[in-house]
């Protein structure tokens, strides 16, 4: 099917829902807000659980500061311990610890699996970048998070992002978790090969994609077509909303299109992390 712009649509949406609704890392500019690592409980940047460390500590963008481990979590880093050596990073002597230790640093409950690895933020990426890294690839696939709060969909998203090959999630500056621990192990080592985008203006950065020639569709079940109709060859940003609030307004309005998922049954609705996932794999699927 062509791509066309359709009429702005109104209603629900990001993922199904019911009721109107008011690697490496290309570039990158050095300070402003963390693009990974943040403040979680245990000081800041202190990322936990083997596969965010893993990423971490083989990524050459990261400053890893001090690694804790228990005598079992650092057996399970042997493999990227080695390889950090073999690409000759620059890395600390690990610290031994006690499981408790750890448990009394991280959030109550989290799952840390011995390891727990202090490191400087990654540096920061902006929609600029995003456009320009794009240059080179005319089948270029963003994510794009309209207000999205919930650290664990966040991170799953980046998970699905780095699976089926897109180069950034864009988040808003306000309403979108900080770079924690939490959202670090949610995304199970992809926070290291994804980048996470903050911008102040959601409807400019779509604007700007646009003008780098990306295709901007939108999530909501108001659509008239599914996703699986649409010509998703190009250039293309999957945009979704928040759960329950959906798309809003001035968002769905700069969409070119809007689309929905063929849900249906005695459950409608998707949950946005698990609505990324089919969309991205709907993407994936149609270029292969």
């Amino acid at each position: 099917m062509s791509r066309s712009k359709p009429r702005p649509s109104t209603g629900p949406t990001g993922q199904p829902s019911g009721g109107p609704r008011p690697g490496g890392r290309p570039g990158g500019r050095p300070g402003g807000r963390p693009g990974g690592g943040g403040a979680p409980h245990g000081g800041p940047g202190l990322l936990y659980g083997v596969h965010p460390v893993a990423a971490a500590w083989v990524n050459p963008q990261r400053r890893c500061r001090r690694l804790l481990v228990t005598e079992s979590g650092l057996e399970s880093l042997g493999e990227a311990l080695a390889r950090a050596a073999a690409l000759g990073l620059e890395r600390p002597s690990s610290t031994r610890v006690e499981r408790a230790d750890l448990d009394r640093m991280l959030p109550p409950g989290a799952v840390h699996q011995g390891v727990a690895l202090d490191a400087a933020p990654l540096p920061e990426m902006g929609i600029e970048d995003v456009c320009a890294a794009a240059d080179t690839d005319s089948g270029a696939l963003v994510v794009v998070l309209d207000q999205v709060t919930d650290p664990h969909n966040v991170g799953a998203i980046l998970r699905s992002a780095a699976a089926f090959g897109a180069r950034a999630v864009l988040v808003t500056e306000r309403h979108a978790p900080e770079v924690t621990g939490v959202l670090a192990k949610s995304a199970s080592g992809a926070l290291e090969a994804v980048p996470l985008v903050r911008v102040t203006n959601l409807a400019r950065a779509l604007g700007d994609l646009q003008k780098a020639g990306f295709w901007c569709v939108g999530l909501d079940e108001s659509g008239e077509r599914t996703l699986a109709r649409l010509d998703l060859a190009g250039r293309t940003a999957v945009v979704l909303g928040a759960e329950g609030a959906g798309l809003r307004r001035l968002t769905r309005e700069r969409c070119d299109e809007i689309a929905r998922l063929p849900t249906g049954g005695p459950i409608g609705s998707l949950n946005v992390s698990n609505a990324a996932a089919v969309a991205l794999y709907e993407v994936a699927r149609r270029r292969d």
